[in-house]
């Protein structure tokens, strides 16, 4: 058995909100942040993928880390994603983000590119030199964006072996198999992964909307939504990405207002 979690619950990943220029909206931001909390959510995750983070300048990730985490004051637990491809950097920001409060960071092992990957050695000094300079946990987020392959068996004796790797936010096909085993194998140095008997109604109740935002809108359609429920002024993304376009904009508001999301009222 996993040893008992210090963070359990739903930990959504915060989008960033721009204005129509394209620059940082803080006061969405914010309203974005309340919304989220007031939902009931359990923590919150910031500067992730899903938030954008690879269109944010470093200046930026430094502005929204810290006006989010002050804004939070405390609330719930807020989980920084820190990642980088340099050590010496990842290490920078993931002690900046502790310094700023943050209850954990979010790491994936460093790439670059399609072609730029690091070997397993060099992956456990990575998640080693990070461990030893912060006091935090560390969640190693096993995502098919970073094209390397993390065994459970890998992922487990880092686990066991690196005092602050204990979360894993496992993103790959067969996920649920992945997380059995690294259980088996690492024990009770894992404390996550989150699972539970509860998500599995909410997933079906949600699934004709979630398989829409996968299939239709991507990232965008978080933003979609808390627009059109007041939460923040503007859904606008940067380009490269693209805008919805309006059709897929009113598939995606009718699926979520036959579920009565609350996303869609509570700035109203």
């Amino acid at each position: 058995m996993a040893t008992a979690a210090r963070f359990k619950g739903v930990f959504p990943v915060v989008p960033t909100t721009f204005d129509e220029r394209g620059e940082l909206d803080l006061a969405s931001q914010r309203r974005c942040i309340d919304f989220l909390i007031d939902a009931g959510s359990n923590g919150i995750c910031i500067l992730a993928n899903y938030s954008e983070q690879f269109a944010l300048t470093d200046d930026e990730r430094e502005v929204l880390m810290r006006s989010i985490l002050e804004h939070v004051g405390g609330r719930v637990p807020v989980i920084v994603t820190t990642t980088h491809f340099s050590s010496r950097i990842c290490v920078l920001r993931s002690k900046r983000a502790q310094q700023a409060g943050a209850a954990m960071v979010m790491v994936m092992p460093p790439y670059h590119g399609a072609t730029l990957r690091a070997g397993e050695g060099a992956i456990f000094d990575f998640f080693r030199m990070l461990s030893d300079a912060i006091d935090i946990p560390i969640m190693i987020q096993d995502a098919p964006v970073s094209g390397t392959a993390l065994s459970a068996s890998f992922l487990a004796r880092m686990a066991r072996e690196i005092a602050n790797v204990a979360y894993f936010k496992i993103e790959v096909p067969g996920a649920a198999a992945k997380l059995r085993e690294m259980i088996r194998l690492g024990g009770d140095a894992i404390e996550g992964p989150w699972d539970g008997e509860e998500a599995k109604a909410a997933y079906e109740r949600w699934l004709p909307l979630i398989n829409y935002e996968n299939r239709q809108c991507g990232l965008i359609a978080c933003k979609a939504m808390m627009q059109a429920g007041g939460v923040i002024k503007s859904d606008a993304v940067r380009h490269p990405l693209q805008p919805l376009h309006p059709a897929t904009r009113a598939g995606l508001l009718e699926l979520a207002k036959e579920r009565d999301a609350l996303a869609l009222r509570w700035g109203k």
